[in-house]
């Protein structure tokens, strides 16, 4: 599935399903507490916290596509296509750090 195809997909949903998009502040605290269910994943699995036991079920990739899905209703309500901003992104950091990385001695 494309990024635009994301896009139509949850739209799609949300007409559907969802009755309409919480508005985009509600939609904002619901990202953050998203990214803070995949930040405890991480740190607990992968850092040096110890993972509790309710945690050592909790699906990662189920947690990252919670986050996809708020990033792409915020997309959807501001008019935002993210297949055209991910591409200039990606050019704008191909530019300025196509050798940044490369020559830098810590990434060796």
């Amino acid at each position: 599935m494309t990024i635009k195809e994301a896009q139509e997909v949850v739209d799609n949903w949300i007409k559907t399903y969802g009755v309409r998009y919480f508005n985009e502040l509600t939609n904002m605290a619901q990202l953050t507490e998203e990214v803070g269910e995949v930040a405890r994943i991480i740190a607990r699995r992968y850092g040096e916290q110890s993972e509790k036991e309710s945690d050592k079920n909790k699906d990662l990739g189920d947690e990252m596509a919670d986050v996809l899905w708020v990033l792409i209703c915020l997309a959807n309500q501001t008019g935002v296509d993210l297949e055209e901003a991910l591409q200039k992104n990606l050019d704008k950091k191909t530019k300025r750090d196509n050798k940044r990385h490369l020559e830098n001695e810590k990434l060796k």
